[in-house]
């Protein structure tokens, strides 16, 4: 089904249902509504007859892609077999987040999402909606959210239509954000003109909480009660998970605004304390949010894993529309909304907490013995199923694979062999264009509108490599995160572009001075009925599952969002990977950038000659094919273990990881982040050791009379470390020796004026 057929047109589908439902000769429209015909015989067997209206619409809703993992299942398996053994891992794979052991009797939960297709149909809400339901999802682990990052892809930076997507979510991502008093200290941005009609619009929330306060979503204990908390229920959202994001872009999709939920950051803010003061005064014993599926997704999976069955009247839930009908208040998506399990006893105080923060609470059912999810509507029951059947029972899919009849040949057209600047000045104008470039360039026009140092706990945020929260006043002990991910490179090989994400989102922590600890993904992916895209799937979270092992970092939970494609054409495949790291104490983190006199520059690691997939083939000549660079984990420790080391002994000034753009971006960037000079010469061909993106890299700053000390911690833990240069407050250019000399202000012109002039 393509979303033009449905968003905006499921709940006219939904109403076909309730004649053919009553009319035992007349078909029901369950392809219409996404399901299978071996789903929909499925459903008939597990309930022995005709389901009603209602029960279609929720196993339509459960059984999607988005809700269900059915495609995918068999290949996430993995992060569960082969996770490292580690004592920080608190919660895994399975609750709303993963939650980990930081020290100091506090733990941290972090997971990152995807809201791809609204965001395209409607931008502002769209991503908007995207950090209310991540928030809202570290909510339910019973921590308080602390910050959010945005990983963001968008289409060719020059298109028509790029502006329109970009200025609405830059301000729907800062207008929830900011009014939900969150800083947002890190993402990406990315341009290509594979996202053209499908950008990726992923949303990362980190929370904290003591590690003696988890909460969980299992419904559990009969007779306890069932509360809605949070805003009114309407028809915004219906179909979201089903269609909108579980099946493919057409032509004409912007028709389907209606399905986009609307949020209200005010609501989500005064349901945030709320609920923390229930936690605290342990008035709760589960809970979820309602996020993509609503109530439906809330009563089936919380009754599921409780193991309990559960008893709802629909028409106690307060709504907007006092037409609405039963499968459009269970499939309704409206925002702001959390579904608590509380016993009798504690009912009236959870009432007059919700009371006191103004948040709506409602009654709406009880917890039951057995195995059923009844639903009644005035009394008549229109649900009665069993819920593991819809939460845990669903699909799963061996998908047929095969590798990309093209992949070969892609692989074959080597970057190595495209001309290459030569002389100094050749060179000079390849760094100034590149660092011009949409994918390059200084991208403060978009994080300005997000607020990045509220609460007053932002160490760093962007353009550091990672950002930084400090935990506690009183140990100093904090977080960093990092989110990271390279279509190109995992177009050109899946396994390695995965393990190549991964790499360099742990390398972004470690530069800072954190131990990584634990990761968090969002899988964008096109169609998973198309060979070629399982392949490339399956390939990516094998790659991912093996590079976690070998790190030592753990998933603990993340997001598959497939049908990211508009028609045949899907997206570069693209694994974003979130890294944590803990800090003993964040006054001993590293910032990138430079700032003092005669500091001693380092290149730590080995260069090579690795330019396909890189921002010079593709910004210098749009070429995209050949291998991505080699992936080398063990250098990835070392180097972790040395940039780490060297924060704890207060060994280096500043550091920065090697990545996109290669040395040469690393050098602009910390000299203008303090607009400072530097003098460097290379003892190797100067076009390779500015532009190739050889892994397992950074720039350091090291003080004159720690130069010693530093290259003999390098080699004990068998770092490579290159004296390139060093630091000149005084010269205001970035000068390379033999080749050319380009003034602070050039560079910063050529820097700063991308974004404002294409989106302003």
């Amino acid at each position: 089904m393509s979303a033009s057929q449905a968003p905006g047109h499921l709940a006219p589908v939904l109403d076909t249902v309730s004649a053919a439902t009553n009319s035992p000769d007349v078909e029901q429209p369950y392809r219409e509504l996404g399901l299978a015909d071996d789903e929909y015989a499925r459903v008939r067997d597990i309930l022995g007859r005709r389901p009603t209206q209602t029960e279609l619409a929720m196993y339509s809703i459960m059984w999607s892609e988005h809700c269900s993992y059915k495609s995918s299942k068999v290949h996430l398996r993995q992060f569960g077999e082969k996770a490292p053994k580690t004592d920080v891992l608190l919660v895994g794979m399975g609750e709303n987040a993963g939650v980990v052991d930081v020290g100091d009797g506090m733990a941290v939960t972090f997971k990152v999402e995807s809201h791809n297709h609204p965001s395209y149909i409607e931008p502002y809400q769209g991503a908007a909606t995207g950090v209310g339901g991540i928030v809202r999802d570290i909510l339910t682990m019973g921590a308080r959210p602390i910050a959010v990052m945005d990983p963001l892809r968008f289409g060719a930076a020059d298109h028509p239509d790029t502006k329109r997507v970009v200025n609405g979510v830059v301000a729907g991502i800062g207008g929830y954000g900011n009014c939900l008093g969150l800083p947002n200290i890190g993402g990406e941005v990315v341009f290509d003109s594979s996202y053209q009609g499908n950008p990726l619009v992923n949303a990362l929330c980190v929370g904290v909480m003591p590690a003696d306060r988890i909460q969980l979503s299992a419904a559990k204990g009969v007779g306890n009660i069932v509360v809605l908390l949070g805003a009114t229920t309407g028809r915004a959202g219906l179909g979201g998970v089903s269609v909108l994001a579980s099946a493919s872009f057409e032509e004409g999709a912007e028709d389907a605004r209606p399905t986009v939920q609307v949020g209200d950051p005010f609501t989500e803010k005064l349901l945030i304390e709320s609920c923390l003061e229930l936690f605290e005064q342990g008035l709760v014993v589960g809970i979820q949010d309602l996020g993509g599926a609503g109530l439906t997704c809330a009563t089936t999976e919380t009754a599921a894993a409780g193991r309990s069955g559960m008893r709802v009247e629909l028409s106690t839930v307060p709504l907007r529309e006092a037409s609405m009908e039963p499968h459009e208040i269970l499939a309704s998506e409206s925002q702001e909304r959390m579904l608590a399990i509380v016993t009798p006893e504690n009912l009236p105080k959870v009432l007059a907490i919700a009371d006191k923060w103004g948040v709506l609470a409602t009654a709406i059912g009880e917890v039951t013995d057995g195995d059923r999810l009844v639903i009644t509507w005035h009394g008549d029951p229109v649900v009665d199923v069993p819920p593991r059947s819809l939460a845990d029972e669903g699909p799963v899919y061996h998908r047929p694979m095969a590798r990309p009849a093209d992949q070969d040949e892609l692989n074959s057209q080597h970057a190595e062999r495209l001309p290459r600047p030569r002389t100094g000045a050749e060179l000079k104008r390849t760094l100034l264009t590149m660092i011009a470039s949409p994918n390059l360039c200084d991208k403060s026009w978009i994080t300005e509108q997000y607020d990045r140092y509220v609460l007053g706990n932002t160490v760093l945020a962007q353009p550091e490599d990672a950002g930084v929260i400090r935990l506690s006043e009183e140990s100093y002990r904090g977080i960093a995160l990092s989110t990271d991910g390279n279509g190109r490179y995992t177009k050109l090989d899946p396994y390695a572009g995965a393990q190549l994400a991964l790499a360099e989102a742990y390398r972004n922590v470690a530069v800072t001075g954190a131990r990584p600890i634990a990761v968090t993904n969002c899988l964008n992916f096109g169609s998973p009925e198309d060979p070629e895209v399982m392949w490339q799937f399956a390939q990516a979270t094998t790659g991912l599952a093996e590079a976690c092992q070998t790190l030592r970092t753990p998933v603990t939970g993340g997001n598959v969002s497939f049908y990211n494609q508009t028609g045949d054409t899907a997206i570069h495949p693209t694994p974003v990977i979130g890294v944590l790291g803990v800090f003993d104490d964040v006054r001993q983190r590293t910032p990138m950038g430079l700032r003092n006199n005669g500091d001693v520059l380092f290149v730590l690691g080995t260069n090579s000659e690795e330019l396909s997939g890189s921002e010079w083939a593709s910004i210098m000549h749009n070429h995209l094919g050949g291998r991505p660079p080699r992936v080398d984990l063990a250098r990835e420790e070392a180097l972790a273990n040395v940039l780490i080391a060297g924060a704890q002994e207060s060994l280096i000034a500043a550091a920065h990881d090697l990545s996109g753009g290669g040395l040469a971006q690393a050098l602009v960037e910390s000299c203008l982040r303090y607009n400072v000079g530097a003098r460097v010469r290379f003892n190797e061909d100067a076009f390779l050791a500015l532009f190739a993106e050889s892994t397992a890299r950074a720039l350091v700053a090291i003080r004159p009379a720690d130069v010693k000390q530093f290259t003999k911690m390098c080699e004990r833990f068998g770092v490579r470390s290159t004296r390139i240069g060093t630091v000149d407050t005084s010269s205001k250019a970035l000068e390379i020796a033999g080749q050319f000399s380009v003034s602070l202000d050039e560079l910063r012109a050529a820097f700063e004026g991308t974004l404002p002039a294409l989106f302003n």
